[in-house]
């Protein structure tokens, strides 16, 4: 039987993805001529999305609901961060968004464990964030020893990993202030 709830949060999470898949993070800043110029951060605001969403909902509803994001992306709209359609398994950036399930599961420890604090928080952060890493280095180097020469994947590594790393450990830190609120939320129903 179809439970109505669940359909709810499935599409409440998906349309969250798909918003925030394509906002970039930018970064104002003001030079000595007093003008607005700004400096964009080469990522967007997926993985602290799904990191929050993780936090809120069970991992089987955010499994289900990046599953149907990839299967929109790869067959029916260009959602993903620099298009779609099912060339886009060929791709490395594909790789990092297989990471995102053992992302998943990681930050799903803090809903099982019951213990959402600063530190706990940051710990499986950092190791979500490093899985999700590795998960795409893994899907990089395979379609390098299928499909291209050695340096396309230093290239990609370079691209892909070592300059969005950093970044996406700093996302954590705006996440640290709504820890609080999520477990009072949790600790009511």
């Amino acid at each position: 039987m179809l439970n109505i709830y669940k359909l709810i949060e499935i599409l409440v999470i998906l349309q969250s993805l798909v918003i925030t898949t394509m906002l970039p993070v930018y970064i104002p800043l003001q030079f000595i001529d007093k003008s607005i110029n700004s400096f964009e951060i080469p990522i967007t605001w997926q993985i602290p999305t799904i990191i929050l969403l993780t936090l809120t909902f069970h991992k089987k509803v955010v499994f289900r609901s990046f599953s149907l994001y990839i299967i929109l992306g790869l067959f029916i709209a260009p959602v993903f961060h620099q298009g779609g359609s099912i060339g886009y398994l060929l791709t490395p950036n594909f790789g990092y968004l297989l990471g995102i399930y053992p992302l998943i599961k990681i930050i799903d420890n803090l809903n099982t464990t019951n213990k959402i604090n600063v530190g706990n928080f940051l710990i499986n952060g950092f190791i979500a964030i490093g899985s999700m890493h590795l998960t795409g280095i893994f899907y990089n180097l395979i379609l390098t020893i299928f499909y291209s020469p050695i340096n396309i994947f230093l290239y990609n590594l370079g691209k892909y990993s070592v300059s969005k790393i950093g970044y996406h450990f700093l996302m954590l830190l705006p996440l640290l202030l709504i820890i609080k609120p999520i477990n009072h939320l949790k600790n009511c129903k």
